[in-house]
């Protein structure tokens, strides 16, 4: 088990966020964490990050506890995808996914020949071995994800959090960003933990033949665990976020295609349109 989350409950001052969340997680399985804004999607994963300190609760990562971890050896256990990442300097794509080894260099270790390789290889599974010489400021959006990507994955991590990692990206880059995903959870044999507003990846993933599971955060409600199935439906999502929506299943190239599709908002107390 690489991640074990057991009653976890946070809050900001006096507004408590998370409150009696329990989660654990398998190498080779992704989790999509999915709610309204304000539910707290990003808070859960700064507690798995070690960023916050949760007020009760434990997170164990690989059976050990996470509050034992020095800085260096988590990074070795997680790496972590944000939401947005703002280029300053004009580094080489190479050297920005260069940047992940110092989870096993400190930030003051020199970098070897095995440090470099692991950065190539790295690029080439999530293929981008191509921008390695361009500039990273002055890569597209989806570029700049599919090289944040690779940086987490030169880390070679057991658990990848990426935070929203395909919002405002076109369909093309979206769909390139998790299919580069999905062949990294299998080849690597990692696990990822995903916040999205996208709640149609977790049927993607599904699809792709990965154990997958969806956790719904709702403020002030226990949260909702279990297959896609069985958390994204019209009930749910009328509960959760208040609009009506559709599940379609719809068959393509021999397979079963889910996808939700939104039809209008609607007054969670009375259940009108």
């Amino acid at each position: 088990m690489i991640l074990d989350i057991r009653a976890l409950s946070f809050s900001y001052d006096a507004s408590p966020v998370l409150r009696d969340v329990s989660l654990s997680m398998d190498a080779g399985e992704i989790v999509c964490v999915v709610g309204p804004n304000g539910s707290g999607k990003t808070t859960l994963l700064d507690c798995v990050t070690g960023y916050l300190r949760p007020q009760q609760g434990e997170i164990d990562i690989c059976a050990k506890p996470l509050r034992t971890y020095r800085r260096q050896a988590l990074a070795q256990k997680i790496a972590y995808v944000p939401q947005h990442h703002h280029p300053t300097f004009p580094y080489r794509v190479r050297d920005v996914v260069l940047m992940g080894r110092t989870a096993h260099t400190g930030l003051l270790g020199a970098f070897s020949d095995a440090d470099a390789e692991a950065a190539d290889d790295a690029m080439r599974q999530v293929g981008i071995d191509d921008l390695a010489d361009r500039a990273y400021h002055t890569l597209s959006g989806g570029e700049l994800r599919l090289v944040m990507l690779a940086r987490a994955l030169a880390q070679k991590p057991r658990l990848i959090v990426l935070d929203e990692p395909t919002v405002s990206l076109d369909f093309r880059n979206e769909l390139q960003f998790l299919e580069a995903l999905t062949a990294l959870v299998k080849a690597r044999n990692i696990g990822a933990l995903i916040a999205t507003h996208a709640l149609s990846h977790a049927f993607f993933f599904e699809r792709a033949g990965i154990p997958v599971r969806t956790a719904l955060l709702c403020k002030g409600q226990p949260m909702r665990l279990g297959t896609p199935q069985e958390i994204l439906t019209r009930e749910t999502l009328a509960d959760a976020f208040g609009v009506e929506a559709q599940i379609s299943e719809t068959t393509a190239q021999g397979e079963t295609v889910r996808q939700i599709t939104l039809l209008r908002t609607i007054d969670k107390e009375d259940g009108t349109a």
